[in-house]
């Protein structure tokens, strides 16, 4: 009886009740997963493909004297060299997912400021926004907060995003097909 009147005071519906009941039991994974052995030779590739990614972005940083690294950068290239051939690391994900998010973080900023608030809400929104166009790309969640932390206007979009998005898709493009064992990208849309 005060089973039933606790749940009729919180008001909670059944399978709401029923489905938090449930979460528990969803969450029991083996301790231990499989883990593929990845060869020494593709962790140098990707160590110096990393690299080259980040001190190219530096350099045309210099070159043209504007700030071209975001911290995403260093996620997209993460994908980019060490897992080349994942569905998320595909141009149409890094550069969509990039543009998509920065996109929503213009917006944000511009209807509701840089607040808390918008951050969390951008974020969550580069995630629906990237699901909607098919271009998930994990680091974008990031350029959407940096973006909304930064206050950031229209030309965010273009440069640091699209600038520094197409120089890591260049350094890809090169390092990841000059050695047998590498290929990429496996599609580009």
């Amino acid at each position: 009886m005060s089973h039933q009147r606790s749940s009729s005071v919180l008001n909670i519906p059944r399978t709401l009740r029923n489905r938090l009941a449930g979460i528990p039991g969803r969450c029991r994974a083996p301790l231990r997963g499989s883990h593929q052995t990845v060869p020494l030779k593709y962790c140098i590739w990707s160590f110096l493909g990393g690299t080259l990614g980040m001190l190219a972005i530096v350099g045309i940083t210099n070159l043209v004297g504007y700030p071209l690294l975001i911290g995403s950068f260093g996620a997209s290239a993460v994908l980019l060299f060490g897992a080349t051939e994942s569905p998320l690391a595909q141009p149409r994900n890094l550069i969509g997912g990039h543009l998509v998010s920065a996109g929503v973080a213009i917006l944000m900023v511009a209807l509701f400021g840089s607040t808390p608030l918008t951050m969390a809400l951008g974020v969550g929104l580069a995630i629906f926004a990237m699901n909607l166009t098919g271009t998930n790309h994990p680091p974008g969640g990031a350029t959407a907060l940096i973006g909304i932390q930064g206050s950031v206007g229209q030309g965010f979009i273009l440069v640091p995003v699209l600038a520094g998005g197409v120089i890591l898709l260049l350094v890809a493009l090169f390092t990841n097909n000059l050695v047998y064992h590498r290929r990429y990208p496996r599609h580009w849309l």
